[in-house]
């Protein structure tokens, strides 16, 4: 109120010259104008046009807070139990290797001795039997040590 008698002062022609419509104040409420118009128009434009929400775009869940896809889940879980089934297959295959090694230890303990009461030149029929059952047996070891489930 104090601006506007002093510039309507008759006493102070000066003051209503240099103060116009766009004196300091009035500037100042013009940008202050500006910037609240401004941000207005602004938060208006985030809408989209006609104020109704579009339902051809919709908001998809990242992948980090979706749903566990039920497919996905089923392979690792058959994956799952794969690995089981080979660490089970891998151990039995292993009490078996140790199992053959042992009785081809016996074998060959038990060849070993009939050998030792023959003389060099006869050989009986039991000690080639018994031979050619530690190389049956020796050949199915190295084939057990070969393979490996789940592996190539």
């Amino acid at each position: 109120m104090e601006y506007r008698t002093r510039c309507n002062h008759p006493e102070q022609p000066s003051l209503a010259r240099r103060r116009g419509p766009l004196s300091k104040p009035g500037w100042a409420r013009a940008c202050a104008c500006l910037a609240i118009g401004a941000a207005l128009s602004g938060g208006a434009q985030s809408t989209p046009p006609g104020g109704q929400l579009r339902l051809d775009k919709a908001d998809l869940p990242t992948p980090i807070n979706q749903a566990p896809d039920p497919n996905a889940q089923m392979a690792q879980h058959d994956q799952q139990a794969a690995q089981k089934s080979f660490a089970a297959a891998n151990a039995e295959r292993k009490k078996q290797i140790a199992d053959d090694s042992a009785k081809l230890l016996k074998l060959a303990t038990d060849l070993k001795a009939e050998v030792d009461k023959t003389t060099k030149d006869t050989l009986s029929l039991s000690v080639i039997r018994k031979a050619d059952e530690i190389e049956k047996l020796a050949h199915s070891v190295k084939e057990k040590m070969k393979l490996t489930a789940g592996g190539n």
